[in-house]
């Protein structure tokens, strides 16, 4: 099973290796044309920006490497963890919220898709359908029913 964040990053790891060895070369030729290097601000802003893309190239491979290691089919089928989507039902209310539980770099809270290690995604983990859960919001805690799970192998497989 792919995991569709995976796309992501390797979009953003070839975008960034594209301009890392096209487009800093050529801007590093034309500032060196310039002349004088020591107070050259186009040829000093892209051996910084060089630099940054070396150090993003980097985090990305291995961020790459981390989530391609997980397996998957360690992640529960019958309650929540990472890549599932939950419904709950406000208690009190009937207010029904969706939340996703997803990886740091999917995270939009606006959205409901809160990373597991947040305090939310760390109430959310585990539970199935009928749990109660406390979720803490605006700073207080609050009661909501599980009324629908949807895991990642539903989700996905």
């Amino acid at each position: 099973m792919r995991l569709p964040i995976l796309d992501k990053l390797e979009k953003q790891l070839m975008d960034s290796k594209k301009e890392l060895d096209v487009d800093i070369p050529k801007a590093l030729k034309i500032a060196t044309a310039m002349g004088d290097l020591s107070e050259n601000a186009e040829y000093k802003s892209a051996k910084e920006r060089q630099m940054f893309l070396e150090s993003r190239i980097s985090q990305l491979q291995k961020r790459i490497g981390d989530i391609t290691s997980i397996d998957v089919e360690r992640i529960p089928k019958d309650r929540s963890g990472l890549g599932s989507a939950l419904l709950l039902k406000h208690v009190e209310s009937g207010e029904e919220r969706e939340y996703f539980l997803v990886f740091p770099e999917e995270v939009d809270p606006d959205t409901g898709k809160l990373s597991m290690a947040s305090p939310v995604g760390r109430t959310l983990a585990g539970k199935m359908e009928g749990d109660e859960v406390e979720v803490p919001i605006e700073g207080e805690q609050q009661s909501f029913e599980v009324i629908q799970l949807k895991t990642i192998h539903q989700e996905n497989g």
